[in-house]
């Protein structure tokens, strides 16, 4: 692959569930911007962020400012993600809105991390190592459980094919990465409003 890596939409072997890590886009952007800048060996930059931070900020208005109802504070959402990072990141979002969750990176993790967690939303990779998705949100919807929870897929994958297998899997609803987190707010916002057949949801 080394000839090829910086090739748009390369992609190594597919693991052996089938499952790819990515687009193949990623190396191509960082090449591009690189080339743009005019950057090369021994010619790098380091670029600083600092993020103050404000004790006063309206942490717990955050979802009625984007216009989104605001969620019980005992919701629990479990986020499923091999991207530790993304996983965390969503989590810091959803918490400060008021969520409750509880985050896993490979589908066993996620079956044991349900089992304990009970969440009323999983918000579910499908390139998972270990187990994928779908296959998670078979074991989940095969749980006897005494409330049914609701599956997202959340995923690189997005054309009518994954749809339709992520629905026969027993998903939900389906949403593409990079997810919108407004998006994301909103669909939570529209199954609280329809209750979702959870007593907490309504």
């Amino acid at each position: 692959m080394l000839p090829r890596v910086f090739e748009m939409f390369a992609q190594g072997d597919a693991l052996p569930d089938g499952a790819r890590g990515g687009l193949g886009i990623g190396l191509t952007l960082a090449r591009r911007l690189v080339e743009l800048h005019g950057a090369g060996r021994g010619l790098g930059s380091e670029f600083v962020v600092r993020l103050p931070v404000s004790a006063a900020a309206p942490v717990a208005a955050l979802p009625q400012e984007r216009g989104v109802a605001a969620p019980p504070a005992t919701l629990r959402i479990l986020i499923v993600d091999d991207n530790q990072d993304a996983a965390a990141t969503l989590g810091l979002l959803l918490e400060l809105g008021g969520y409750a969750t509880c985050t896993a990176h490979d589908g066993e993790q996620a079956l044991a991390a349900a089992e304990r967690f009970r969440p009323e939303v999983v918000l579910l990779d499908i390139g998972l190592p270990l187990l994928d998705g779908r296959e998670v949100a078979r074991r989940l919807r095969a749980a006897r459980w005494e409330h049914r929870p609701v599956l997202v897929a959340l995923t690189g994958w997005g054309q009518a094919p994954d749809r339709l297998a992520s629905h026969e899997a027993g998903f939900d609803a389906h949403l593409v990465k990079p997810v919108d987190n407004e998006a994301l707010l909103q669909l939570l916002a529209e199954l609280l409003a329809r209750g979702a057949g959870h007593p907490a949801w309504r």
